[in-house]
């Protein structure tokens, strides 16, 4: 295993609050957001000035309402593609497989504590690997703390783009997700090398289960 990032200019490395300041250049304090499309179907994304702060699976953890991609926010809500056009290309670049790293700001200004240790973990599991959640609480040290580990997972702002799907559990079976199970299946193959349906079933249409193929880094 590869250690956390620790370059600022790949929006990894983030101070003690898990900001990355004035990354998206907006004035004031505020929220952008914006849906794009891709072969999962629509994902919502939300930037503060800081950086990324919630990608969303539509009709799945967000509804229709962008404003609960934030939560409870008292701050301004506004669309705003232009801005957010760099977030959009790369995750388009990634379900097309030409990109295996995304250089995002990140804003986890909200995570505190063994969550935030989670997600940096997150971000240092190697691109067509799988973990397990028990593995993920050993390496922040936290040895027995599986289940709190997959909690954490399972309340990841940023799926896709800090990659809680490449953790399952530990005999190989996938595990939740917040796009649901056939989704997380999907994201792993994509990055054995299957190509996505829209059916979220991988081009060659196999039926073995996830199990024969992804094998847990302890």
């Amino acid at each position: 295993m590869t250690g956390v990032p620790r370059s600022s200019a790949r929006g990894f490395e983030t101070p003690a609050s898990g900001e990355v300041a004035g990354s998206f250049g907006l004035a004031g304090i505020a929220i952008i957001w914006d849906r794009i499309e891709t072969p999962l179907g629509p994902l919502l994304i939300a930037a503060t000035r800081r950086g990324l702060v919630r990608v969303a699976f539509a009709g799945k953890d967000c509804g229709s309402e962008p404003e609960r991609l934030v939560g409870e926010s008292e701050l301004a809500v506004t669309r705003d593609p232009v801005t957010l056009e760099p977030a959009g290309r790369q995750i388009e670049e990634y379900f097309s497989g030409s990109r295996r790293r995304f250089d995002l700001p990140l804003d986890l200004s909200m995570l505190r504590g063994f969550r935030f240790a989670v997600l940096r973990r997150l971000l240092a599991i190697p691109y067509g690997t799988t973990t397990s959640y028990g593995a993920v609480a050993a390496t922040i040290g936290s040895p027995g703390a599986a289940r709190a580990a997959g909690s954490a997972c399972a309340a990841n702002p940023l799926p896709v783009v800090v990659p809680c799907h490449r953790v399952v559990r530990s005999g190989g079976k996938l595990g939740g997700y917040a796009g649901g199970t056939e989704a997380k299946r999907a994201l792993i193959e994509l990055e054995m090398g299957f190509a996505i349906s829209r059916s979220c079933e991988p081009a060659s249409r196999r039926q073995a289960p996830v199990a024969r193929y992804v094998q847990p880094q302890h």
